[in-house]
């Protein structure tokens, strides 16, 4: 396992815009509440008050799940990370692939698991995704979490890995493949995933969309012991896994 003291890399706030729009949204019903005590005459308050309650709710539940998004960024999906890694059960010396590695919070979580393994990133690089996605900003996080030496990071697109057949022990992905909007284009993704595993290699995706069809084109690519877990609650949206292997 990794040593505790390693300095933590920066990760950013996934789904930034989101976040954005949420507060933008909440401020903009606040803003339009207090109005609403105010622009109706005095035999039409009660409604002027009504209008002024239910815009003040929805303020709250815009701010909450903006502030859940956020906590999600900066605590919850550190905790995921390790739950999905523990879903591969490294021994070390894996060559693994993490597909949509992003700033590569899980990339190199995997990275501090191995011994003489290595880690390889691939991704398009999209900020819409999550802010301050670069290349630089991932090799940067590796070097601060002193593990430079066991991670390689690619421009990729996982609709066609840039990997031979058979290359990588293990294959993992977070928050990457629902970004495919394309139901056939999300069953190459997976097709491309198992072409690079070896056999006998583990699967693991974390996503809060489309994981039943994950699973469903697994199995259709012969993947053995094909699983959903969760919900889990430490990220927001909940998110699930689904882990499987080569044969």
């Amino acid at each position: 396992m990794a040593d505790a003291r390693h300095r933590p890399g920066n990760y950013g706030i996934d789904a930034p815009n989101v976040v954005r729009n949420l507060l933008l949204l909440g401020i903009g019903c606040l803003v339009l509440g207090v109005v609403s005590f105010y622009v109706f005459p005095e035999k039409w308050l009660w409604l002027g008050v009504a209008i002024g309650m239910v815009l003040f709710i929805a303020f709250l539940i815009l701010l909450i799940e903006s502030l859940y998004m956020i906590w999600s960024s900066k605590v919850g999906k550190y905790r995921m990370r390790e739950k999905l890694l523990d879903f591969i059960q490294l021994r070390g010396d894996e060559l693994l692939l993490d597909a949509g590695c992003g700033r590569g919070l899980v990339l190199i979580a995997a990275a501090r698991r191995l011994t003489t393994g290595k880690a390889y990133g691939i991704d398009i690089w999209s900020k819409r995704d999550q802010s301050g996605n670069e290349p630089e900003v991932t090799r940067e996080n590796a070097r601060v979490e002193g593990v430079a030496e066991r991670v390689e990071v690619l421009n990729g697109d996982m609709r066609a890995i840039p990997f031979p057949d058979g290359y990588f022990d293990a294959v993992v992905s977070s928050l990457a493949v629902h970004n495919i909007s394309n139901l056939e284009e999300r069953r190459r993704v997976l097709g491309e995933m198992m072409r690079v595993l070896k056999p006998g290699g583990r699967l693991a995706i974390l996503d809060f969309q489309h994981v039943r069809q994950y699973a469903d084109a697994l199995r259709e690519l012969e993947a053995l012991d094909v699983h959903i877990y969760g919900p889990y609650w430490s990220m927001f949206p909940p998110v699930r896994i689904v882990a499987g292997r080569k044969k």
